[in-house]
């Protein structure tokens, strides 16, 4: 048997990481057993579908490099890969589920319906559909119809018995068929719901494994029903656990995300990828300042690996000490056997110490080109680099070292490509340092002793400055503050030595007459 596996995303909304993490499963044991990946858009839902968000849906697969065999701009023998497009198929289907007695129509209505389950309600029974307004024979549908009802299609559920399988990560379950509802398959107008569309899809497209989110494990009954009915072979089954919410047993939800601000790892994980955004400039979409959703971490510049690495253990493990995995070793070692049953929290902090892990790993050529883009939508390098400014971020980058956590970190020391005039001081910093008593003066003898550094690198101007507190009889606090204010615009930073290397002379120099000037300025404002 060829393994053959699906990920089938409603295009209602913007790739979720607990949908990511089961896609990777499923993308994992198909990798792992040397068969299929199939992406499929189960659009059946036309009122909750949203165009714009199947292009970040395919996008995010490809930026983490969950690649597809089959699917949406790749094709395949099983085309189309969207439901919408398959109505004829489902239809078809559901004509061979009648007449087989399978399924039936119904011409009850919503109110019909509604006043059978109130009134199981006041007998204090399980509500079971009387079935009252079937039409069994091509009479009853013509009386319904003259009666100007229009009939739905509903599964004609057992009444007794249970449906038995044994799932690939719960073991053997069982649902008493009694609890099951005659579920509509075909609406009024004639298009398949879900159940109906996946069951027949699965079918057709050869799928062995169906890999899902426990939420669903409810909903394989009516599936393996009308697998059966049709005589289709049933797949496998394997339902994961839930990703919860941070600090909670509750499942994940993207609605939920002003609710998880409140807790303050999720937060601070917020908080650095809104401070990336806003450094960048224009107003990002919404999906890009959403922590659920895989669009912020392509859009703050994390490692795709480092997120896949993460969401392999949300649920899955392989001992109790080993954490990091290449992609080929999450391949290598991955089994459905090592999934675990109860919920995996979403864990901010341990996200962010594997995309730190990564990142210190990272050679420095590809982390510097990990960064130019971010350098390049902010508009601090051109479009087409020159080796001289791909030095400067390389140095930038080197000094940098554990503070760049995540490639947009990078916006952060912005003052290291732009114009000697052209960076805002930190206020607070500014009145501080070189407002404070004394300090110009301070500064404007500093200046004059870089004029004869020699060479200018971080080592010698290390030295210089501490033959100048040695010589100015001042705490080296009293004069290296007011340097970096004075060339980077802010109070904290990487290596002083190292930042004013990078720099150069010249514009060192040309930053401190600038400060020196604006000082000037203010106080001849405040005069």
């Amino acid at each position: 048997m060829t393994v053959r596996t699906r990920f089938a995303p409603s295009p209602t909304g913007y790739l979720h990481i607990g949908g990511v993490r089961t896609a990777l499963f499923n993308w994992l044991f198909a990798r792992r057993h040397g068969g299929s990946f199939i992406l499929r858009i189960d659009d059946t839902d036309r009122q909750r579908n949203v165009s714009e968000a199947l292009q970040p849906i395919l996008d995010g697969f490809r930026w983490l490099g969950l690649d597809w065999d089959e699917g949406p701009e790749v094709g395949g023998p099983h085309a189309p890969y969207f439901q919408s497009q398959r109505q004829a198929r489902h239809a078809a289907a559901v004509e061979r589920l009648l007449a087989g007695g399978h399924a039936y129509r119904d011409y009850a209505t919503t109110a019909e319906i509604q006043a059978e389950r109130e009134a199981a309600q006041r007998d204090k029974r399980r509500f079971i559909y009387s079935r009252r307004w079937m039409a069994a024979t091509p009479a009853e549908q013509q009386a319904f119809e003259a009666e100007g009802r229009r009939a739905v299609v509903r599964l004609k559920m057992p009444r007794e018995g249970v449906c038995a399988f044994n799932d690939q990560v719960r073991g053997p379950v069982e649902f008493d068929w009694v609890l099951e509802q005659d579920h509509v398959v075909q609406r009024a107008d004639g298009t398949c719901l879900y159940h109906l569309a996946s069951a027949v899809d699965d079918h057709d497209f050869g799928i062995t494994h169906v890999i899902r989110a426990v939420e669903h494990l409810s909903n394989t009954p009516r599936q393996v029903f009308i697998a059966r009915a049709l005589g289709y072979d049933v797949p496998a089954y394997a339902h994961l656990p839930y990703v919860a919410e941070p600090g909670s047993a509750e499942k994940l939800s993207k609605r939920k995300v002003g609710r998880y601000l409140q807790h303050p790892d999720f937060r601070k994980l917020h908080e650095h990828g809104a401070g990336i955004l806003a450094a960048l400039g224009a107003a990002p979409p919404e999906a890009e300042c959403n922590p659920l959703l895989v669009e912020f971490y392509r859009a703050v510049g994390y490692r795709p690996e480092a997120l896949l690495n993460y969401l392999l253990l949300l649920g899955w493990s392989l001992d109790d000490r080993t954490e990091m995995f290449t992609v080929a070793e999450m391949i290598e070692r991955f089994s459905l056997d090592r999934v675990n049953r109860s919920a995996a929290s979403f864990d901010a902090p341990k996200l962010l110490a594997f995309e730190e892990r990564y990142m210190q790993r990272l050679p420095a050529a590809d982390k510097v080109a990990a960064v130019v883009p971010f350098l390049q939508r902010r508009g601090l390098l051109p479009a087409a680099p020159s080796e001289e400014d791909l030095r400067r971020v390389a140095r930038v980058v080197a000094a940098a070292g554990e503070r760049i956590k995540v490639a947009g970190d990078i916006v952060g020391y912005a003052e290291f490509f732009q114009p000697d005039d052209g960076f805002p001081y930190d206020e607070k910093a500014f009145r501080k340092r070189i407002a404070a008593d004394g300090a110009a003066a301070r500064l404007t003898r500093f200046r004059a002793a870089l004029e004869t550094v020699e060479p200018y690198d971080a080592e010698a101007l290390d030295g210089a400055m501490h033959r100048f507190v040695e010589a100015e009889d001042v705490p080296i606090g009293r004069i290296i503050h007011a340097v970096r204010v004075a060339v980077t615009g802010k109070a904290v930073g990487f290596g002083l030595f190292d930042g004013l290397e990078i720099l150069g002379r010249d514009a060192c120099l040309a930053r401190i007459d600038r400060a020196l000037e604006a000082l000037r300025r203010s106080e001849a404002l405040e005069a």
